[in-house]
């Protein structure tokens, strides 16, 4: 057999076909073969030889998946020139406005049948993005006067787990007008802190996605 000279090209492949499925079926829902199916040709050992398990190509899946958000938000975190409540306003500005979201509430992946992606999440949010990137803007905010909080790490970890898990429609199936309640329950929980940067905009942009999410049911 040809030894292949494009590995990161193959494993590419493997994970835009396996996202596609997962978005689609679930993970639980989708085995080594449907991937095979869809990947043109290639065989189960191609997968095997990049991925010991579908477990690892899962792992492998939601890095790309966050890859993106984390430069974005590394960039806003080390950013000259703005106060810690600015940084963290760009951010839930930013987040929401990416286009790669329509595309995420578009293929509407039901996390109810995920509980792996939803865990993964669920770490990804704890154990990286509090403490990599909205703490250490929250550490900034007290330390320039621009948010009140006791206990940093913790607020960053509520902070992301109520915008990326609890606003969620795809985790609890909102509809837009839940979605919308929600939204100014977490704006006045903001406020809160001092951090009275949710704005109609934003609302507006919730309500579009899980719009979207509904449509595509």
């Amino acid at each position: 057999m040809a030894r292949n000279k494009h590995p990161e090209e193959t494993v590419e492949l493997i994970l835009d076909v396996s996202y596609r499925l997962f978005m689609e079926k679930g993970y639980d829902y989708t085995s080594i073969q449907d991937i095979i199916d869809g990947l043109g040709g290639l065989s189960k050992g191609a997968i095997y030889h990049h991925f010991k398990s579908k477990e690892d190509i899962l792992i492998a899946v939601m890095d790309r998946m966050t890859a993106e958000s984390n430069r974005m938000l590394a960039d806003i975190r080390d950013r000259p020139g703005l106060t810690g409540k600015e940084k963290l306003r760009m951010i839930f500005k930013k987040s929401l406005g990416r286009p790669v979201q329509d595309d995420i509430f578009t293929v509407a992946p039901d996390l109810h049948k995920n509980p792996r992606l939803l865990f993964s999440l669920l770490h990804e949010i704890v154990e990286e993005a509090a403490p990599h990137y909205i703490l250490p803007i929250i550490e900034q905010g007290i330390s320039d006067g621009s948010i009140r909080a006791d206990h940093p790490r913790q607020l960053a970890e509520l902070i992301l787990l109520v915008a990326n898990i609890w606003l969620d429609p795809m985790v609890f199936d909102s509809s837009v007008e839940e979605s919308g309640r929600r939204f100014m329950v977490f704006a006045q929980m903001m406020e809160g802190f001092g951090l009275d940067i949710m704005d109609g905009e934003m609302l507006e942009r919730v309500r579009e996605l899980t719009s979207i999410y509904q449509k595509n049911r």
